[in-house]
């Protein structure tokens, strides 16, 4: 991330606080903690994959199933690996792992790693099928709702993202 964000953010969240607009303790107590340790673990992740190889051993395995074939299908296989990652862990986390291993294949490939990390994460955002996104979480006790009910009205949904995103992609980023 630019410095320069980091140092206005700082001076927003500071200026919020000596405002009055909020006090410490519910600036504190804003923060989603959660969140913070799952990224302060995942981040060294990302990077141990990076400098250890792994990422580019991944993308190598992967870049041999779609090797030769029609590009569409590279973009297609990283929204549905980017897709299958959210539903596993939290969409932030997803793409800090994706991030490394994505842009191996994009270099590999000779595409623009910039934009295959793009469409990494705008499809961890393609989390219809599991509640594990936090507003389908607060949807489900509130509605009565169970998995099965996401999955059944998720599933085209994703189907939808997918077609629409790799195809935005293809078109405008290839």
């Amino acid at each position: 991330m630019d410095q320069s964000i980091l140092i206005v953010l700082g001076i927003l969240a500071a200026t919020v606080v000596l405002l009055g607009v909020l006090s410490m303790q519910e600036a504190y107590q804003a923060i989603d903690w959660k969140v913070v340790f799952l990224l302060a673990g995942l981040i060294p992740l990302g990077l141990a994959m990076q400098k250890t190889g792994t990422a580019d051993l991944l993308a190598g395995q992967l870049m041999a199933l779609v090797q030769g074939a029609h590009p569409i299908f590279l973009l297609l296989s990283v929204a549905v690996l980017s897709t299958a990652f959210s539903l596993l862990i939290y969409n932030v986390g997803a793409i800090v792992v994706l991030a490394p291993l994505v842009m191996s294949m994009a270099s590999m490939s000779q595409l623009n790693p910039r934009n295959l990390a793009l469409l990494a994460a705008v499809c961890t955002a393609n989390s219809f099928i599991l509640p594990t996104h936090q507003v389908n979480a607060m949807l489900i006790s509130a509605g009565g709702y169970r998995n099965s009910d996401y999955l059944k009205a998720g599933s085209g949904m994703t189907l939808l993202f997918l077609l629409v995103v790799v195809s935005v992609f293809y078109g405008f980023y290839l």
